[in-house]
């Protein structure tokens, strides 16, 4: 991911008007998250019959020569090295945000302000002050007919949108537990360079935000609650790396063998929480976890039944009813590949499983429709927010000996 854009762009024409029935999608950012969302608006309008169809208007970043290659990569029709040239644009009516946490609230705030819709990618900030200006311009701007999402793209997930549709129609009956966990093992060698995401001053936290953001609000998404406490440990085990030779590619990148740098976040975090309902939840968030390469899993116990998901399976989710005959019940595996499941309707036969990816593209087409519809956005800037909060209180909670820590309402 580009970090903010500061340089000037080269003079050019001023950029055509889109072209009616279409959405101009402007995105900053180019490197994995870019590549993820690129894929996302070139493919959701080849999918689904959307109301406007999604238009790669300009993508920017600070690199001349990278950001033009990106931009003949994804099928970008222009490029630009300033964020704010590209917010001026008129064929440009939303923002896609794909930069790490420390440029996210001035971009979307100035955004906002000139009239553009805004998609921002999770965490939706740094900290809480930058989180709540954010929300402020989102809300501002909502009177306006414009719409602010943040990227928690992980809801996108069929089977977890499912789940969410079980849960909600009472299949699990009162809840009881919720357990997440969102294992990687990137950081493993000491010797992988020092990257942006090991940085405070961009990244914001460590495993906690790039990892713990996505199971937060899974947990209080599915519960359909929110968290309301927690108690908390974390762990930095790698103090100093080396320094990153070039530019990060993917998650990682070429270390310089003699520098070295501090690493100011966390590796791990380990926490509980109480729901609303008084439900407990657990919480892990770790990229030293070897052999684990995006192992993010949910369970969900209830009264009357519970629900399981793998990351590693994204096309099953595992339903036990505890109400049928216990000589007969257990977990059963339900394949979410049905037409009748969220989001594959436009997709594929049965028993054809979609992939990562594809989080994106549905993503995409649920920013279209709530752009069309006038609808409130889902996941909101205030659902980002209270995110944040819950990542705050687990930071203060770990630095007090794991006090529990309310979350601000």
């Amino acid at each position: 991911m580009a970090r903010s854009q500061e340089t000037e762009t080269q003079a050019s024409a001023p950029p055509p008007r889109q072209a009616p029935g279409t959405l101009g999608v402007g995105m900053v950012g180019y490197a994995f998250m870019g590549a993820a969302h690129s894929q996302g608006w070139r493919t959701a309008g080849h999918v689904f019959d959307l109301p406007l169809r999604p238009a790669l208007a300009a993508i920017c970043g600070r690199d001349r020569a990278a950001v033009d290659a990106a931009a003949a990569r994804h099928s970008w029709a222009a490029a630009e090295t300033d964020w704010r040239a590209l917010i001026a644009r008129d064929d440009v009516q939303l923002i896609d945000i794909c930069t790490p946490g420390d440029s996210h609230a001035e971009i979307a705030v100035a955004a906002l302000e000139a009239g553009k819709h805004v998609l921002c990618e999770k965490p939706l900030a740094n900290n809480v002050a930058e989180a709540e200006a954010m929300v402020r311009a989102a809300e501002a701007a909502a009177a306006r007919g414009q719409v602010a999402m943040v990227g928690f793209n992980y809801r996108k997930v069929p089977a977890i949108s499912y789940a969410r549709q079980l849960i909600a129609a009472g299949r699990l009956g009162p809840l009881r537990h919720v357990r997440a966990t969102y294992l990687q093992d990137w950081l493993v060698d000491p010797a992988s360079p020092l990257t942006w995401r090991l940085k405070r001053e961009h990244a914001g936290s460590g495993a906690l935000g790039d990892l713990g953001a996505h199971i937060v609000d899974l947990a209080q998404y599915l519960a359909g609650e929110l968290l309301t406490g927690v108690s908390a440990v974390s762990e930095t085990f790698v103090r100093e790396r080396p320094l990153l030779a070039g530019a990060s590619a993917g998650l990682s990148g070429s270390a310089d063998t003699v520098e070295r740098g501090e690493v100011t976040v966390d590796d791990a975090a380990i926490f509980t929480g109480r729901l609303a309902s008084g439900a407990l939840a657990s919480f892990e968030a770790t990229r030293m976890a070897a052999g684990r390469k995006n192992a993010l899993r949910l369970e969900i116990n209830g009264e009357l039944g519970s629900l399981a998901f793998d990351l590693e399976r994204l096309n099953e989710l595992s339903f036990h009813d505890h109400t049928e005959p216990a000589a007969t019940a257990g977990f059963r595996r339900i394949l979410v590949t049905e037409p009748e499941h969220p989001y594959l309707e436009a997709w594929w036969p049965p028993g054809h499983g979609l992939g990562y990816d594809h989080t994106f593209v549905h993503q995409a087409r649920d920013v279209v429709r709530t752009i069309a519809e006038g609808a409130p956005p889902v996941p909101s800037f205030a659902d980002g927010l209270q995110v944040q909060r819950v990542l705050a209180a687990v930071e203060e909670s770990a630095a007090k000996n794991s006090v529990h820590t309310p979350v601000p309402a």
